[in-house]
């Protein structure tokens, strides 16, 4: 017997549908993002085309940080990481496409601050690598077994979860993004 239509599913239950764009710019042995893909973890999407699929796009630029209040966005349609370098990160902004490219897909959060624990930016504020990216947004939405899962087998993987284990749970406890940014403040003194 089909439903009727009138009763609504959630994705509560199911995993976040991650997805990545890799900008290719990063050795590729290094590039936790790659590796995501190849373990079959996240999709890869192409970089230019009609749209990213997911309505959540994590923007180190953007000036709204995530929060809790994302969680019915991101559990209908995902979340999206360009996985790029910092190196070439400021000087276009986080699409390869530029800024203009953008604006025209998604709803943009930044992660709040948290520290990182990658081989190539340990200990640096809010250099955080496509794996704690995704781990770090999965934990704020309140997914934190999703979370602890995906950054299993990566190089300073538990550690990032030790070393924010504070910051990720009053993050995750915040309803909205103006309590988020009064979290930070407390967190880090206005950074």
């Amino acid at each position: 017997m089909g439903s009727s239509g009138s009763t609504r599913k959630t994705r509560r239950n199911a995993a976040l549908r991650l997805f990545v764009v890799l900008a290719g710019e990063d050795h590729p042995k290094a590039c936790t993002g790659r590796r995501l893909v190849r373990w079959g973890r996240v999709v890869q999407v192409p970089r230019e085309g009609a749209g990213f699929p997911a309505p959540i796009v994590l923007d180190p630029y953007a000036p709204t940080p995530l929060s809790g209040a994302d969680l019915e966005s991101a559990e209908g349609g995902g979340l999206l990481v360009v996985d790029c370098s910092w190196n070439r990160l400021s000087s276009r902004g986080a699409f390869p496409g530029g800024a203009r490219e953008a604006r025209r897909h998604g709803t943009h959060r930044r992660l709040p601050v948290l520290i990182a624990t990658n081989p190539q930016h340990y200990g640096k504020v809010a250099q955080l690598n496509t794996v704690e990216a995704f781990c770090a947004a999965l934990y704020v939405l309140g997914r934190v077994p999703e979370a602890e899962d995906l950054i299993t087998g990566f190089a300073g993987g538990g550690e990032f979860l030790e070393v924010n284990r504070d910051r990720l749970d009053r993050y995750r406890d915040t309803a909205s993004p103006s309590d988020v940014t009064a979290a930070e403040k407390a967190l880090f003194g206005g950074a």
